[in-house]
């Protein structure tokens, strides 16, 4: 499991949260903390619009040379797959919404939803179901869907177990229209995701020039995870041009893109 700490609030950077073979000398392991938890003692979340954090939705970013691209929306997000959890070891550390992490309270990690969003978790063997706020970035494990807190666990039933196979169900609310937000300048590029593979980015690139999308440019460059691969359309001159495709390649099924100086 992988925690994201006061770097990451950016995007930058992570600690790896996974358990390992062996804990050094002098690190903290993960776990749970003394005691057995009262699950009737568990406040509930009560879902409700809010308004996207601060901090954690940096897009994209990467973590152990994997790139990942936050979604635009969590509308309509459906996905199964493994949960997980973290506790003890980082009470109280910062999540990436700059949150304190609290493993009493009915929160979760996830890769690429928004930050918050509201979720319906359900455990696909037992039956149980939850509702969660996502408040933090994780799991960077690539069987896992979803990383839980402690009490999350407990409530669902994996905390014994460590993980379990769960259908992670958005929860959204009507989402006002879009303003168009112009470009700060002229010319611009639309980027429309940054890959750590080639072929990824020569898929989307693909996807793109086949929906009519033009020109579309595959750009290589070196951050301080590694090599990744930028998918751009343009540099773009005129307003109207660039409106359309923003809006182009949201219809294709991909993110609203970001806007990129040459």
């Amino acid at each position: 499991m992988l925690a994201v700490a006061a770097a990451v609030l950016a995007g930058c950077a992570a600690v790896e949260r996974e358990p390992g073979p062996a804990v050094p000398p002098g690190e903290i392991r993960d776990g749970a903390p003394a005691g057995e938890l009262d699950v009737a003692r568990i406040v509930p979340v009560v879902p409700q619009p809010e308004p996207r954090s601060a901090y954690g939705n940096h897009s994209p970013y990467t973590v152990l040379g994997q790139t990942y691209t936050v979604k635009s929306s969590a509308q309509g997000y459906r996905q199964r797959g493994i949960a997980s959890w973290y506790g003890t070891k980082f009470h109280g550390r910062l999540t990436s919404s700059g949150e304190p992490y609290d493993m009493y309270q009915m929160t979760a990690a996830h890769r690429t939803l928004p930050l918050p969003t509201y979720a319906e978790v359900r455990h696909l063997e037992n039956g149980r179901s939850i509702i969660v706020r996502i408040n933090d970035r994780g799991p960077f494990h690539p069987d896992r869907v979803i990383d839980l807190s402690w009490a999350a666990a407990v409530k669902l039933g994996i905390d014994q177990a460590g993980t379990g196979p769960v259908e992670v169900r958005a929860i959204t609310f009507d989402e006002p229209d879009v303003p168009r937000v112009r470009p700060a300048r002229f010319p611009v590029l639309l980027q429309v995701g940054a890959f750590a593979e080639r072929e990824r980015a020569d898929g989307v690139a693909h996807a793109l020039g086949n929906g009519g999308v033009a020109p579309v440019v595959t750009e290589r460059a070196r951050t301080g995870a590694g090599q990744i691969w930028r998918v751009q359309v343009g540099p773009l001159s005129d307003l109207d041009k660039t409106f359309e495709l923003v809006e182009r390649v949201i219809e294709l099924g991909f993110d609203r893109p970001q806007y990129v100086y040459p």
